[in-house]
């Protein structure tokens, strides 16, 4: 068997468009990207070691080409962490025997670091269906940015706006590692594997990924589509903070307050406040 790499590198597969959106939701679902065939074989080896961290499954070439190396996944990753980014290093099975009624506590994963910026990509793959009756994880769409710790929000209880990760089978799950989530109750019968891994960046941030020749930087409305859970336009600021950072000019954000750039507005000329060194990025 071998290792995998240790940095790995591929074209990348989101626009513009779809990097904002990341930006703003945390997250994203690629649907039945793994082959049947490796889906099973992966809940064959998960029967057989059923360790909460079942770390042989890195060694397993059949995985590490279908899953881990994934060509829609590691695409994404690629265009969220740049070149050469680091494969997993560590493997755990969040595996569930259902019917399972507790729900878990919203938190953060353990580790995350409140900084600007986008580091690390955390990731579930699914390899069994897991409809809503299998209690996929329950995730709070644009809370990346929230910067809160478990102690203050584990007492939370249901969220209007929370999103169910429900995919079929061979669906891999990926989000930023700062975004809230816990396990949700599931009513159905049988076993419910999970496995979550990440990826880290290597590399200084810069936009690489598909460029679209038409996206505007300057009038780019960076909150619609997002549920508003903070201070008014708070996510505007947030969204077009990180998206900046990502293309490598983080430096040059920045917000004159008030309704200056990047809020959302219609308006005439460039807005107010737009820095000038964005303006040829």
């Amino acid at each position: 068997m071998t290792q995998p790499p240790s940095t790995y590198d591929c074209p990348p597969t989101l626009t513009d468009t779809q990097v904002l959106e990341f930006c703003k939701q945390g997250f994203l679902m690629l649907e039945s990207v793994v082959p049947d065939e490796v889906n099973q074989r992966a809940i064959d080896y998960l029967n057989q070691d059923t360790h909460y961290e079942p770390m042989g499954i890195l060694e397993q070439d059949w995985f590490i080409e279908n899953v881990i190396c994934n060509s829609e996944a590691v695409g994404v990753v690629r265009s969220l962490l740049g070149r050469d980014f680091l494969l997993p290093v560590l493997m755990s099975n969040h595996r569930r025997q259902c019917p399972w009624t507790s729900q878990g506590g919203w938190h953060v994963e353990g580790g995350t670091i409140y900084e600007p910026g986008f580091n690390h990509i955390l990731v579930f793959y699914l390899p069994q269906d897991t409809p809503v009756e299998m209690g996929p994880t329950e995730v709070l769409p644009g809370s990346h940015h929230f910067m809160s710790q478990q102690r203050f929000m584990a007492h939370l209880g249901n969220i209007k706006g929370a999103v169910r990760t429900a995919a079929p089978a061979g669906s891999i799950f990926m989000a930023d590692y700062g975004i809230w989530h816990r396990a949700a109750g599931g009513s159905g019968i049988g076993t419910r594997d999970m496995l979550k891994y990440m990826y880290w960046r290597t590399t200084p941030p810069t936009r690489d990924w598909l460029i679209e020749p038409d996206f505007d930087l300057a009038h780019t409305n960076y909150e619609e589509g997002v549920k508003e859970f903070g201070e008014q336009f708070r996510t505007s600021l947030d969204v077009a903070r990180l998206f900046v950072w990502l293309t490598g000019k983080g430096d040059h954000y920045k917000h004159d307050g008030g309704q200056a750039w990047p809020l959302p507005a219609r308006r005439i000329g460039t807005p107010f406040g737009f820095p000038a060194e964005l303006s040829n990025w």
